[in-house]
């Protein structure tokens, strides 16, 4: 439908925990929409609704040519763990590496209310993990170890992005960065 601007890390939505979904209707509908239109242009592998100024239980991805959207996620994580390349297109041009279950049920729902269950591993997992964590008002770079939280920080306050008198809201321009969720 419409591709929304990016809210940019500095932006309070980003760490709010988003509200559950109750209302399965057309303005739903139209936010998936949105959020997938956004995530494809950016390019990202997922995208939550509180990146585009929504407070709700909502995300996208787009992962091994599929995509999907997912309502009030709940996870399961498995015992194995993963660690690899991740970003986020609230946080343009950074990656570092982050530690992650390596597969994970998610149940939820779909835009129409009806029940769904994504099982996925590697980037699939990765991305599931990262979208429900940005409902939760959690960055990746929060479950960074604690040299590379403070490399991100110090790389975020270096940003041209960042530090602006009111946070940046615009489109990632960060194309070929890293995988962007």
């Amino acid at each position: 439908m419409a591709i929304q601007p990016i809210r940019l890390f500095g932006d309070p939505v980003l760490r709010r925990p988003a509200l559950e979904v109750v209302d399965f209707d057309k303005e739903l509908r139209r936010l998936v929409s949105d959020l997938t239109d956004t995530m494809l242009d950016a390019p990202g592998a997922g995208l939550a609704a509180p990146q585009i100024g929504v407070g709700l239980r909502v995300f996208t991805w787009y992962v091994d040519g599929q995509v999907g959207h997912l309502v009030n996620p709940d996870l399961s994580l498995s015992e194995e763990i993963q660690d690899g390349d991740e970003g986020c297109l609230s946080l343009p041009g950074l990656t570092y590496d982050c530690r992650r279950a390596r597969s994970v049920v998610a149940r939820g729902f779909d835009m129409h209310g009806e029940p769904v269950v994504v099982e996925g591993s590697d980037l699939l997992a990765r991305a599931l993990q990262h979208e429900t964590d940005h409902l939760d008002g959690v960055l990746f770079i929060d479950r960074l170890d604690e040299a590379a939280r403070k490399a991100a920080m110090k790389q975020i306050r270096e940003s041209d992005w960042f530090g602006l008198e009111k946070p940046a809201v615009k489109v990632s321009p960060h194309r070929t960065h890293g995988l962007g969720f």
